[in-house]
């Protein structure tokens, strides 16, 4: 399967590489300039085939390779949007039993790493990034009580496949034909996740019927 990848950013976001001065430009980012949208699509297809559609209302939570299924206020919120979207189209909602032409599935991931960090590293870089000379210290050093600490860190990202049920017979497989991915800060909202979808598919002119 060929398939082609996009990737959009906010302006602010592709600036940061250009900006010298900030000490940390990425501690100013908002939750809406933090998020990355991908999508990736099988170049092979024909969308305007398909003119029908299942989805269900409960969303599959993949937290470190463990899958459940949820349906809270924020899954049902991202599961509208992506109907309103895909109707917007020119696409169908049909039951499941319906023999819809497209299955959509929304998903949750979550994926934590934990790891140990040496403080003698860092108060080595921190000494470098600011000496103690700025402080009107000179002369001085930094140093700290403890030398060891650890931490967990969680990501999350949201997707949107869409699975070619129409041709899963004659080719005895269900092929994934789109993949939309949202990274960033607070994703899981309620209240943008009409905005983060509706970028999605602005991404993707291609998914239409006609």
């Amino acid at each position: 399967m060929r398939s082609k990848f996009a990737i959009v950013t906010t302006a602010l976001s592709m600036m940061i590489a250009l900006v010298s001065c900030s000490k940390d430009p990425l501690a100013n980012l908002t939750e809406e300039e933090s998020r990355i949208y991908i999508t990736n699509y099988d170049s092979t297809a024909q969308f305007s085939a398909y003119k029908t559609f299942s989805i269900s209302d409960t969303v599959a939570v993949i937290n470190n390779g463990q899958g459940s299924k949820q349906s809270n206020a924020t899954d049902l919120a991202f599961v509208n949007a992506v109907k309103q979207n895909l109707q917007a189209r020119g696409f169908t909602q049909v039951s499941r039993t319906s023999n819809p032409d497209l299955a959509v599935n929304v998903s949750r991931i979550y994926n934590t790493s934990a790891g140990v960090v040496r403080y003698n590293d860092y108060y080595d870089y921190y000494g470098n990034f600011y000496d103690p000379f700025y402080y009107g210290y000179g002369g001085f050093g930094y140093y700290s009580p403890y030398s060891y600490a650890s931490y967990s860190v969680t990501e999350g990202a949201l997707t949107i496949d869409l699975l070619d049920l129409k041709n899963a017979r004659s080719s005895n497989r269900i092929n994934v034909i789109f993949t939309g991915l949202i990274r960033g800060s607070g994703i899981f909202n309620s209240s943008t996740a009409g905005e983060q979808v509706k970028t999605i598919f602005d991404q993707s002119p291609y998914l239409k019927t006609l």
